[in-house]
């Protein structure tokens, strides 16, 4: 005798900011634009401009190395001061440019292909949405900015909450502003470190690798909601 063990359907996603709804930019465009803000007062080498493009690419993984426990996401002041030092790990890089980097870093932060497109075709099939990112910074004017504020149903931002993923806490406070039960919901993120701190209460969970192409393959996540997927023309991926 056969059992329907099937798992409840998906009535709401909480998805990652950054690496799942937006992508870093391009370091040499964001080098570009902080020494635009500068006026030309501040000149690099190609040895360092290079050297430096490489160690922005990967900026928030070295950033791990000088904050492991990610408290540069409880306050603006700590988020900064990390970004700071972390940056200044490259010779080169001075204070004034240090702080010009941080200052464009948002402008930066472009969605995928396929962000606007997804949150827009789960609003249709009603499917609740809450962004729950690690931050220092309040992201909901740059969700605006980008047009996905209006297809989300709330942020949780680990600065406001006092608590920073994968802690289990901000998830409950993710679900409770969702408003919808833990097995009915996905989590969506890029880390296998800090977007599982759902699946202690029963949130399923994708995770979805950097993408270096403009696609990242978030219309898996129209599949898992069980429910009809994009018709022709209404999207491509």
């Amino acid at each position: 005798m056969l059992i329907d063990t099937a798992p409840a359907p998906i009535n709401g996603v909480i998805f990652d900011f950054h690496g799942t709804l937006v992508a870093g930019g391009d370091a040499e465009g964001w080098i570009d634009a902080a020494l635009r803000s500068l006026g030309g007062t501040t000149q690099l080498d190609s040895a360092h401009r290079a050297g430096l493009r490489e160690h922005l690419d990967h900026i928030w993984h070295h950033a791990h190395t000088i904050d492991p426990r990610s408290e540069r996401d409880l306050s603006h002041d700590r988020h900064r001061d990390v970004f700071a030092r972390t940056v200044a790990l490259h010779p080169g890089a001075g204070p004034e440019l240090i702080a010009a980097l941080y200052a464009v870093m948002p402008d930066q932060w472009a969605p995928f292909a396929d962000t606007v497109p997804v949150l827009r075709e789960l609003r249709a099939r009603g499917v609740r949405t809450v962004v729950l990112s690690n931050i220092g910074l309040d992201i909901r004017p740059h969700l605006d900015r980008i047009g996905v504020g209006e297809l989300i149903d709330g942020v949780v931002l680990s600065y406001e909450a006092g608590l920073v993923k994968p802690d289990p806490a901000i998830y409950a406070r993710a679900l409770e502003l969702l408003g919808v039960p833990a097995v009915e919901t996905l989590m969506v993120g890029d880390s296998p470190r800090d977007d599982v701190g759902g699946v202690p209460l029963g949130v399923r969970t994708l995770i979805l690798p950097r993408t270096e192409g403009p696609v990242h393959g978030l219309a898996a996540v129209l599949q898992m909601t069980g429910r009809p997927a994009l018709s022709a023309g209404q999207g491509r991926f």
